[in-house]
């Protein structure tokens, strides 16, 4: 797994040493409105970034890519991506933009990348996404990308009080290669 780069920005591989680059952007409540997690502690998001160094699940069934998207201009953090390569030809992917990088095209332009990347270099058939019923900013993302809305889990999970639906957005690669984006 490599540095993909767009127009704007890089996507570096996650290191354990981002947690320090990263750790304060991650203290913003309102990248956990629709997440079960909270902001986390420095140790833990060091000891978190180490284990994700190894790039694949403890039985070695999963690949998990994880990479922080750097401005290219100001060599500022804007966000994460990550995207699990499952067996049976499926991906996950999920991604977190830092509050000061929203509205600004970030999350689009690296998706693009990523997408392009996952459908080049694996045997995946559909790349999907979960994203919270709720969250409209990220339901707008997924369908810019040309993203089809293919399910809902009711009551997905609880945090903060509140039950969670979440809907399932897939990407098939037949979609994406016969896409003009």
């Amino acid at each position: 797994m490599g540095t993909l780069v767009s127009q704007r920005l890089r996507l570096q591989p996650l290191l354990e040493g981002h947690a320090d680059l990263l750790f304060e952007d991650l203290q913003a409540p309102e990248l956990y409105t629709f997440i079960p997690q909270d902001p986390p502690e420095l140790i833990g998001l060091r000891k978190r970034y180490a284990f994700l160094e190894g790039g694949e699940s403890p039985d070695g069934q999963e690949r998990w890519l994880n990479w922080v998207a750097i401005e290219h201009e100001t060599g500022d953090a804007i966000g994460q991506f990550q995207a699990t390569v499952r067996p049976g030809s499926s991906t996950n992917i999920g991604y977190s933009i830092f509050p000061r990088s929203w509205r600004k095209g970030y999350a689009k332009e690296m998706c693009l990348s990523l997408i392009g990347y996952i459908f080049n270099s694996f045997d995946t058939h559909v790349i999907y996404a979960e994203i919270d019923t709720r969250n409209i900013g990220s339901i707008a993302l997924v369908e810019s990308l040309g993203f089809s809305k293919v399910g809902m889990t009711k009551d997905a999970d609880f945090f903060k009080g509140s039950s969670s639906d979440e809907y399932r957005f897939d990407l098939t690669r037949a979609k994406w290669s016969g896409s003009s984006l």
